[in-house]
């Protein structure tokens, strides 16, 4: 059977060949971390931008959009604490001359702690079948308690060394735990040191003398410079929302891991200002509805799980992510802040203007507090290959490659297949696709054999196939072929909208999410 890896390298391969994300420039061998969506990827983008989109501004009446520039004022990113402070701690090995995050090394060591758990107990669970207390087990096994020990002690020191950015400590634990370069295999380590993460460039000829300005490293501080405006032309009552989908840049030193993190990304961010004191309250309720939208999609609950963070920011009171199972281990799909009046108050001090709202309620001006919810859409877009990707093996020895895609998401709805290229099957099969065509992303294909159709649609996760035979020119009936079970259903063309619009409305997600 395939590993992990094995599956996400051809996972990988498949987004290529099927075209859904090729590397940047690919005819000049590519740029690091910088990828393109082709044609089926720019669909599944759109569609899970429009699932988030609609999720906030539709079914919230006090939550409104804005779309702010990606260059900003350069005291922006002053105030924010992202010239000072937005930096990762860096160590290189001397012999393979490979640089890492020393975090990330660190936490990939609690990893394995974790893992040694996990096999002890799946081992004593084999052995004593179904009355296996695994609770009582991890609490009494001498080993298992020994690597729990050892992970909570490397947890426990590990959180402190970030949260005093103590970088001599982090370099001490990546040699304490024997934690070796993956490729030299060495612990021949440089010192950590800090390395901001913002690209610069500059405004202006320099003949009149530039300006250097940033690339935005994230959307947020576009929704808070302009939280005034839409207060004011909005009428916005505390509690209310901005919501903003844009670019943001980030010279990523060790980026890896296909589009998990890259140097052109794009962000989903939803920025929520409340009242002081009630802020713990909204961090909770937001938390609970970011995991219902992700659970909506039927990916399988077990897939997610939330991960409160250790080392909060200098600005948060409260912060978790959403992670999700990835080939490479459980990772942050989305974070969700209680940023406090930490942005809005930054942006009053070094502007000069008074930020605050004033509440007709208790008859008083405060700055707002603010809960963030904010998501990668490259990576909810890898989440979702990840957990739709399947190789099956079926009856007769043959085998498929399928995205089961949540149908809401899929890039294409249906396919339009006629069954030979003749006898008036084609034209019948056209009027079909123009009568659903302004609903649906449909396609139409009538190249190789219907069984090599199938394996196409299949491929890029079309959920329905429908084929126009001899018969339908006779009965106004055509065959459906269902994606994930591949049964096949005789269905009226008139009852085609219906069929398919049943299972790719978001509605019926919506439903779920306010139900």
């Amino acid at each position: 059977m395939a590993t992990q890896e094995e599956v996400f390298k051809k996972m990988v391969s498949h987004c290529k060949e099927y075209g859904f994300v090729f590397p940047s420039s690919d005819i000049y061998d590519g740029l690091a971390a910088v990828y393109d969506y082709g044609q089926m990827g720019v669909e599944l983008k759109n569609n899970i931008k429009k699932y988030w989109w609609d999720s906030m501004i539709l079914l919230h009446e006090n939550i409104v959009g804005i779309d702010a520039a990606i260059f900003m004022h350069p005291t922006t990113w002053k105030a924010s604490g992202h010239v000072d402070a937005f930096n990762d701690p860096l160590i290189d090995n001397r012999d393979s001359k490979k640089r890492y995050r020393a975090d990330v090394l660190i936490e990939e060591q609690i990893a394995k702690y974790d893992e040694k758990i996990n096999k002890e107990v799946e081992k004593a669970a084999k052995k004593f079948g179904e009355s296996f207390d695994a609770e009582l087990f991890k609490s009494t096994n001498p080993r298992v308690q020994e690597h729990i020990q050892k992970r909570e002690a490397l947890h426990t020191r590990f959180a402190k060394a970030l949260n005093d950015n103590n970088l001599d400590e982090l370099k001490q634990i990546i040699l304490d735990e024997g934690i070796v370069c993956p490729i030299s295999g060495t612990k021949n380590w440089t010192d950590v040191r800090q390395f901001n993460l913002m690209f610069t460039t500059e405004m202006g000829s320099t003949a009149d003398g530039s300006t250097k300005i940033y690339l935005r490293p994230e959307t947020a501080q576009g929704i808070f410079v302009n939280y005034l405006n839409v207060q004011k032309t909005g009428r916005m009552r505390i509690p209310f929302g901005i919501a903003q989908i844009g670019k943001a840049f980030r010279n990523e030193i060790v980026a890896r891991q296909f589009i998990f993190r890259m140097r052109e990304f794009e962000q989903m961010e939803m920025q929520f200002f409340v009242r002081p004191g009630s802020e713990m309250e909204w961090f909770k309720h937001w938390k609970e509805f970011r995991l219902k939208w992700h659970k909506a999609l039927g990916l399988g609950d077990e897939k997610y799980r939330f991960h409160d963070h250790d080392k909060l920011a200098h600005y948060a009171n409260a912060a978790t992510d959403i992670e999700f199972e990835m080939p490479f281990g459980f990772k942050e799909v989305e974070g969700i802040h209680s940023r406090t009046n930490f942005d809005l108050s930054q942006h009053a001090k070094y502007s000069g203007k008074k930020i605050e709202y004033y509440d007709p309620e208790l008859g008083e001006s405060y700055t707002p507090y603010v809960i963030e919810t904010s998501i990668g859409v490259d990576r909810m877009f890898l989440s979702i290959m990840c957990g739709s990707y399947k190789e099956e093996q079926l009856e007769g020895g043959d085998s498929r490659v399928v995205l089961q895609l949540p149908p809401v998401l899929a890039p294409v709805k249906a396919a339009i297949l006629p069954l030979v290229k003749k006898d008036g099957l084609p034209e019948k099969a056209r009027e079909i696709m123009d009568s659903l065509k302004f609903d649906f992303k449909c396609v139409y294909d009538e190249k190789d054999s219907i069984g090599k159709r199938y394996r196409r649609q299949d491929a890029v996760g079309t959920p329905f196939c429908i084929t126009v035979d001899h018969d339908t020119l006779n009965d106004n009936c055509v065959t459906v072929r269902y994606r994930d079970s591949m049964k096949q259903d005789r269905v009226k063309i008139e009852d085609l909208h219906a069929l398919i619009d049943a299972q790719v409305n978001m509605k019926n997600l919506f439903k779920k999410l306010i139900g």
